[in-house]
């Protein structure tokens, strides 16, 4: 090992406290149907699904069942792991969260480092490096589930290069910098997108939209008529109409064999919940079958469980899953306003009502086409799209950002953590 770093167990460098690394409690402890819509959260593969801790997509347990199960609570600079089914993932819980308490999921371990002898986050940034990744994936059950065999022992037995606790830090200051601005543009790829929504509902529902002298259409006394079919008054010269009516789905079918090595593909793996910001994708080296070609600045949906809320725009070109629509709009103005459309809740509430099949529900786009909307007049949708654009371009920018900064970090990783690159 470079500069004769000591090797340690996670055992030997855990917390002294009882249940200083631990799993999550196994099947009756934690049932699916004691789940609350509020109360305390249960930590799943999903709060780490992109290497640090995401505090969002809970279910929850009440505080009774949560103080049964008080050996299994976590807590900040907890490193968090997955054992079971989607493997690999890591995450550390941060010191600024949502909720006082969280207790494991079935599927989930945790580790409480020693900071005198450990820090958590070079644990997490270990367990993140492919001689970390390699570790895990090589003690995997063959059988059933992918999951850690003896998982907590797996975990204890796990010996990794400890340098000196300034060096530690040093590694770990560079590492999160660039971790720290990943998630900065992810919070502001969030606020533009609650901005563009807000816009949206401030324009086309409660008809605000700035007039010619820029007041607040309907506020300032525009001009309403009254719709039969809606049963309330919408603004003169809009009407109903249909989804179908402003956007279309391409079906750009393409074989894997005539697809360019190292072209991005999306999955629905690669699409998050409630966010249209598609900041992942693979290549076509995990490509066998036939999929859609879609290009940069178009939207994806899920059709395959809607109600996921898979919706997204694209920052690159590439190839996707035919688990996936394309939707783009029939003349570039209406653009923002379809995206708006087909990301909201309604449409998505809409879709999966329609969409048929009982344990795999999927959509399709001749009920998407159906769905009902107002449809503004041409004006209006181009003022809009004008105030949107910049927007998006932000959020394709910071995606892009993000995905060069995790490649450097990426880089560096391995080197800092064996030693062959020096922390000043």
């Amino acid at each position: 090992m470079v500069n004769d770093w000591p090797v340690h167990s996670i055992a030997e460098c855990a917390s002294q406290e009882p249940y200083s690394t631990q799993i999550g409690p196994f099947g009756k402890a934690l049932m699916a149907q004691e789940y609350t819509i509020s109360g305390v959260p249960v930590l799943r593969g999903v709060n780490v699904n992109h290497g640090r801790f995401h505090d969002s997509d809970f279910v929850f347990i009440s505080e009774g069942k949560a103080d049964q199960l008080s050996k299994f609570e976590s807590y900040p600079n907890d490193v968090l792991l997955v054992h079971k089914g989607t493997l690999g993932k890591i995450g550390l819980l941060p010191a600024m969260r949502k909720y006082p308490r969280y207790i494991l999921g079935n599927s989930m371990m945790r580790v409480r480092c020693d900071p005198m002898k450990l820090l958590p986050e070079y644990l997490y940034y270990w367990l993140s490096s492919p001689d970390g990744q390699h570790y895990l994936f090589s003690r995997i059950s063959q059988v059933g589930v992918p999951q850690l065999q003896t998982p907590l022992t797996t975990l204890r037995q796990a010996t990794l290069p400890v340098p000196p606790l300034p060096i530690q830090r040093g590694i770990v200051d560079i590492l999160g910098k660039l971790d720290d601005k990943v998630e900065l543009n992810e919070r502001m790829n969030e606020s533009l997108e609650g901005v563009m929504k807000a816009m949206f509902k401030d324009w086309f529902l409660n008809f605000e939209f700035p007039n010619e002298q820029g007041r607040s259409y309907k506020s300032s006394g525009g001009e309403m008529t009254y719709s039969e079919g809606l049963e309330k008054e919408i603004p003169r010269g809009w009407k109903i109409g249909f989804l179908g009516d402003v956007a279309d789905n391409p079906r750009r079918g393409i074989q894997p064999e005539v697809v360019e090595e190292g072209t991005p593909y999306i999955g629905l793996e690669h699409m998050p919940r409630r966010s249209i910001a598609l900041a992942e994708w693979g290549t076509t080296e995990e490509v066998t079958s036939h999929k859609f070609q879609f290009y940069e600045g178009e939207v994806l949906f899920g059709k395959l469980r809607p109600y996921f809320h898979k919706v997204g725009v694209t920052a690159v070109s590439g190839v996707c899953s035919t688990d996936i629509l394309i939707v783009v709009p029939k003349s570039p103005e209406w653009y923002s306003f379809v995206l708006s459309q087909v990301s909201s809740d309604e449409f998505v509430s809409f879709v999966s009502a329609a969409s048929t099949g009982t344990r795999m529900p999927r959509t399709n786009w001749e009920d998407m086409a159906r769905y009902e909307l107002l449809i503004p007049s041409s004006n209006v949708v181009q003022a809009f799209n004008d105030r949107i654009a910049p927007l998006l371009g932000r959020i394709r920018a910071n995606i892009l950002q993000s995905r060069t900064l995790v490649a450097t970090r990426d880089l560096l990783l391995p080197k800092l953590l064996s030693g062959k690159m020096r922390v000043p």
